[in-house]
């Protein structure tokens, strides 16, 4: 699959052959779907936590006698009718992680790319460099390249510089190719990757 070469005037300055694999799948919406439901599941912390009957102090002698007062049967002050009482069905401190399977990640995330590529939204560049962390020269390669909205930049390696110049940019997000998911992908409209991105990710499907 062979895709235009971009500088970071948004110029073509060659061709580049994109892995079939990671870059012409036919997406499956319910894959999709289900890894970007587990994704979202496994960044939830689950420490909501309400005190039950048995929970909250107090409440161990019974308010009344069982009968002869007229009143409802009551055996506790910290039933959760009473006022300072427990939480009935509340929730609870627990852990909503979910497992996904490396197999099934891999497959994601090469039907994530696709889809983008599909719709328009990939873009490779020759190199991503600055002479200095300046937010108005990530500014000017983003409007360069047409990626104005919601834009994921991918990087094969970690640069000081371009995070700390990128990080001002509304809707702007930098990651790392050994890390991409296909949700990363999926929740931005553009996709920019640089070619040392790309040769990092290609062995992931070899």
């Amino acid at each position: 699959m062979e895709t235009k070469l971009l500088d970071m005037k948004g110029k073509e300055v060659g061709k580049i052959d994109l892995p079939e694999k990671a870059f012409g799948v036919r997406p499956d919406k319910g894959l999709l779907h289900e890894v970007t439901t587990i994704y979202l599941a496994n960044q939830r912390l689950g420490t909501a936590h309400t005190k039950t009957r048995a929970d909250v102090s107090g409440g161990g002698k019974k308010p009344w006698k069982q009968k002869g007062t007229g009143r409802a049967r009551a055996g506790s002050t910290r039933s959760p009718i009473w006022r300072k009482g427990g939480v009935a069905f509340g929730p609870r401190q627990h852990s909503y992680r979910q497992e996904l399977p490396k197999a099934k990640a891999k497959k994601a995330l090469a039907q994530a790319l696709s889809s983008r590529a599909l719709d328009g939204g990939l873009l490779i560049v020759d190199k991503f460099a600055l002479d200095g962390a300046k937010t108005k020269q990530v500014a000017d390669i983003l409007k360069a390249l047409k990626a104005n909205k919601k834009s994921l930049l991918v990087v094969d390696q970690y640069d000081q510089t371009l995070s700390r110049a990128a990080k001002n940019i509304p809707g702007l997000k930098i990651a790392l190719a050994s890390h991409l998911n296909a949700y990363e992908v999926l929740v931005c409209r553009n996709i920019i990757l640089t070619k040392g991105a790309v040769e990092k990710l290609a062995p992931k499907w070899n």
